[in-house]
């Protein structure tokens, strides 16, 4: 009887949060996988509309209206992936963790940007700026980042006609 109890003891002591950890990591993948796969469809879908960062506008676009464009996202890493890269923040180092959470938070800002300007009628995107900061602190200690918002923006115009 004892060793029964103490075998629930260890799984629960042990096994469970190794348990939960391997269940994050792989809900977490699914998750991020899907993303990208949506990111990349979305994409395809405005291949080949204008988003350039120059400051000003190119010289063969004649503007004949204006405004500014926004996408943003907030986006947060899976618990697995916060554990490892608490981990390697312990000796330094790149954190390749936090590359995906990044890429599929500026991919997004820059397609909810584009597809924005799309929707409201505008040819093209000009200007175009990444902010990024974080939100919320994991723990309670103020270190540790939960979640991050990317924010894209830019100046959207519609043609009056073109040159060349």
């Amino acid at each position: 009887m004892e060793d029964t109890v103490n075998s629930f003891s260890l799984f629960f002591n042990y096994g469970l949060p190794i348990l939960l950890l391997v269940f994050a990591y792989f809900i977490g993948n699914m998750i991020e996988k899907g993303h990208f796969r949506n990111i990349r469809k979305r994409e395809d879908a405005v291949h080949g509309f204008p988003v350039v960062s120059f400051d000003t506008m190119p010289e063969e676009w004649r503007a004949g209206s204006s405004t500014m464009v926004t996408g943003s996202i907030v986006i947060s890493l899976d618990y697995f992936k916060r554990v490892i890269a608490g981990l390697r923040g312990l000796i330094g180092g790149r954190i390749k963790t936090y590359e995906p959470l990044l890429e599929r938070a500026r991919r997004e800002a820059l397609l909810r940007m584009t597809e924005s300007a799309k929707e409201q009628g505008y040819d093209a995107v000009f200007n175009v700026r990444l902010e990024t900061s974080r939100l919320a602190n994991a723990r309670r200690d103020g270190n540790g980042t939960a979640g991050v918002e990317m924010l894209a923006f830019g100046t959207a115009v519609k043609f009056a006609g073109r040159i060349g």
